[in-house]
């Protein structure tokens, strides 16, 4: 199951902000680089600059506490998850694709754990083709555990 479109990190320049201003953190077949987003400034409340606007903006926010909370929940983008994986790891399509898709599945596992708000970027190192399933379970949960991704951490 390939992961929901929110959550894909597929543009060079958001892979390039993660790799220039995130944190890093490592394993022997996986590094982690983490990056926070902001909230969104579209998102928020506009200025009021008019007494009709201010009327309208009234009207609209009769439900204040309710449509208040949807703007926080809306404003905190989802986590955004890419694989960066070289032809250095096998010249071999098929055990690149493998390994992503081993990554990915693992990766939909902790989606729920993982508050939002994060662009991630999963590099595997070239000793990771010999690497089994499990052993990528338990790495990539270590890091996302030390890269205090993962909620409760």
């Amino acid at each position: 199951m390939a992961l929901p479109k929110a959550h894909r990190l597929r543009h060079r320049q958001d892979f390039s902000a993660v790799y220039q201003a995130g944190s890093r953190q490592s394993s022997p077949h996986l590094t982690l680089r983490a990056l926070r987003k902001r909230r969104s400034a579209r998102l928020e409340k506009p200025e009021l600059s008019a007494r009709s606007d201010l009327d309208q903006f009234d009207q609209s926010d009769r439900n204040g506490k309710e449509q208040t909370q949807r703007q926080e929940q809306q404003a905190i983008p989802p986590t955004q998850i890419g694989i960066s994986i070289s032809q250095k790891v096998s010249k071999r399509a098929v055990v690149r694709n493998r390994i992503k898709r081993q990554l990915r599945a693992i990766v939909q596992q902790f989606l729920p754990q993982i508050s939002p708000g994060w662009q991630l970027v999963i590099v595997v190192k070239p000793n990771a083709a010999e690497c089994g399933y499990e052993q990528f379970l338990q790495e990539l949960k270590q890091l996302l555990i030390s890269a205090e991704v993962i909620n409760g951490h």
